[in-house]
This record gives structure tokens, sequence and C-alpha cells, in this order.
């Protein structure tokens, strides 16, 4: 019996590199997903809900594959804090992150094109900001260029010096793919892992 083709449903670099840590071999397809938040709905529900539709578009019209979709939400005070796009923006967020706790939702999905089966996992992790100076905050910016970065930080870079702690449950999930997990349900679909 051949083992499905995996799939990375997504374009990100980021994504990408995580997922080569533990398998070598996989495709990358867009998803082409709409990522506009729903009325009412959660931080937490939103980076699942679009896990799963990433997931499920990036598996169309494949028929023995696993196909892998994953959001991340970064949360402040109960605000969204997207993807910056500027530096201003990148400045205004964070700025406002500033000695603050900023709660991500990382959601993963595991598509199962023969079953269609999703297999789900959320991680939360909370990200205490040490207290930032403009010039700090600038002197990041211009350095780092995070602007398609959900909080406007890389942590796998010099980012992770704007930190006091990081809580969670696996240090992968805050930079866009929480291997703990998907490694678990690689297993659970079968996928030999070490």
């Amino acid at each position: 019996m051949s083992l499905p083709t995996l799939v990375l449903g997504s374009t990100s670099r980021y994504r990408a590199e995580l997922l080569r840590r533990i398998v070598a071999d996989f495709e990358q397809r867009a998803p082409g997903t709409d990522e506009a938040p729903l009325p009412d709905e959660t931080p937490r529900d939103r980076a699942l809900r679009l896990a799963i539709a990433k997931a499920r578009a990036a598996a169309d019209g494949l028929y023995d594959a696993l196909v892998i979709g994953s959001d991340q939400v970064a949360e402040l005070g109960g605000t969204v804090l997207d993807k910056p796009g500027t530096p201003e923006r990148a400045r205004a967020q964070l700025a406002a992150s500033s000695g603050r706790e900023v709660h991500f939702h990382t959601a993963l999905c595991l598509h199962d094109t023969r079953s269609g089966e999703d297999r789900v996992h959320v991680d939360h992790t909370v990200v205490m900001f040490r207290s930032l100076s403009m010039d700090e905050i600038d002197r990041y910016i211009e350095r780092e260029q995070p602007l398609d970065c959900a909080g406007s930080f890389k942590c796998e870079g010099l980012g992770i010096s704007l930190f006091e702690r990081i809580d969670n449950e696996d240090p992968s999930a805050l930079i866009g793919l929480p291997l703990i997990a998907l490694s678990r349900l690689l297993r659970e679909a079968g996928i030999a892992l070490p």
C-alpha cells in the first residue's frame, strides 16, 4: 500500500521551513481561502475555521493525500492583530503590545482526502512583551521587516528580544505550525515518523 502524498496548504515560507523539520517530501499548494472574519467569531474559532478551510481548499482535486492547513490569530485585549503590511501598522501593533500579554491561537487541520476526515488541534500561546521604547520598536522593524507576521514580530529571529516570556506547549506553534501536534496527527493518519 502506497503512502498518501503530503501537501502543505500554504505558500508561507515559514510554515514550509517548519514542516521540513519533520518531513522531507511534501508539496505546497495555495489554498486561496477568504480569511475575512465572521461576526462574533472568537480568535480561536477563527483560527480553527481557517485552518480547516485552507486544508480542504488545498485538497481540491486530490484523492490520495494528507493536506495540512494552519492558521494563526493574534489577540491583544480582545482585538485581533492581523499581519501589519506596513511599517506604520507594525509600529502601532508593537507599541500597543508593549508591556502586555498577547495571545496566539494557532490552529492545525490534517485533512485526509481518502476518508474526508479532519484531524484538528489548536495551540494557545501567551507572549508577555517587555516594555518597549519607540526607538527599540523602530530599530526592530527596520532590521527585521516583520510586515507579513501576525503581531508584527518573528520569534524565530530578533523578535525574541522583545519578550519577557513565552508560555506554551509547543514552541513551533508561535512560528505558525505546531509540530508536536502535527507529528501526532500524522502518526494517527499512518505516517511513520522517528
